[in-house]
């Protein structure tokens, strides 16, 4: 059994152990968010349109140029960071557990067809610093989570076992401890005046509980990162109340959307978009914005003129046990 494997039974059975203590069994979420370009005085986002839900994120985005020149600039999207001293030591979700590079499943579309992206991975030790090449040289996968690594830094010889424990790169009772950085990237022409639509779609990293936290000891934790308020609270201790061991009937679900760092282009968000999808008529959904409105029985809108994200978009889903 590998370290990796052991670790995860550990906390399996940690988890059986430690049942009654809800709001302590959570698996954590790995943030991603939209594209980022280099940055550029010449474009310009007409507008955004976001939908998020537990089973997928979905951008379509309407660039222009305003220069009036032909402008290539890079294009990039970052993957959520994997990896460092006691990441496997919680539950994690990465959607595609097994990719040694693309965990989300990411795609993108460029005016309808599909854009192939390069790869960059690099794999930075505990002190900060990029050891990509050592790992190449010696043969280890960059791909931190994969169960191959353990046996790779294992099979070393003890003297290069030993620099890598020096380097920041291996952790005897933990394997491999570096944080692993993949950015999808292309060079992306915008041309002088034509708008340009860029899609893509990624399968999102979603935390969980096995229960929910909001109306128990716990909530004031999460209470602003969700804007919880007062009505959705007290739905969830009415239903506590009404069963007869004293449980609420949905679990935590949370989605984490990085927002603010796509904002490298000439103007403000023309025209945003946001419609939150919770899944099922019998889950509730909390979410920091204003002017939100129901669209449909499971989903929810935003919309903004001439916006700037000033802060990241957090978003809690309480599924229902029946819906599950």
């Amino acid at each position: 059994m590998t370290l990796k494997a052991l670790r995860l039974a550990a906390l399996l059975a940690g988890l059986a152990a430690t049942s009654a203590a809800w709001a302590n069994d959570t698996s954590a979420e790995l943030a991603a968010g939209g594209l980022v370009l280099t940055k550029s005085d010449s474009i310009e986002m007409r507008s955004e349109d976001l939908y998020i839900s537990e089973r997928a994120v979905r951008v379509r985005y309407v660039f222009a140029n305003t220069s009036g020149k032909d402008v290539t600039v890079r294009v990039a999207f970052p993957m959520p960071d994997i990896g460092g001293p006691g990441f496997f030591q919680s539950d994690v979700s990465i959607p595609i557990d097994d990719a040694p590079a693309n965990v989300l499943g990411f795609s993108t579309k460029v005016d309808g067809k599909p854009v192939k992206a390069q790869v960059e991975q690099k794999a930075i030790a505990t002190d900060g610093v990029d050891r990509t090449a050592w790992l190449v040289a010696n043969h280890v996968p960059l791909a931190v989570h994969l169960g191959g690594v353990d046996e790779a830094l294992r099979a070393l010889p003890k003297v290069k076992r030993d620099e890598a424990v020096k380097l920041g790169l291996y952790d005897p009772d933990e394997g491999g401890v570096w944080v692993l950085k993949t950015t999808y990237h292309w060079l992306q022409t915008f041309p002088a005046g034509r708008p340009i639509v860029v899609e893509h779609a990624y399968t999102p990293s979603v935390g969980a509980t096995v229960a929910t936290n909001v109306g128990t000891e716990y909530a004031g934790e999460i209470k602003d990162r969700y804007c919880i308020d007062k009505a959705l609270t007290d739905t969830v201790v009415r239903a506590a109340k009404a069963d007869k061991d004293g449980n609420a009937p949905w679990v935590d679900r949370w989605i984490d959307y990085v927002l603010v760092t796509g904002s490298n282009w000439k103007k403000p968000i023309g025209d945003f978009r946001l419609v939150v999808d919770k899944g099922s008529p019998k889950n509730l959904v909390s979410f920091c914005g204003s002017g939100v409105r129901k669209i449909g029985p499971t989903q929810f809108e935003m919309r903004r003129t001439d916006w700037r994200p000033e802060k990241d978009l957090s978003i809690l889903l309480l599924v229902s046990r029946e819906a599950m």
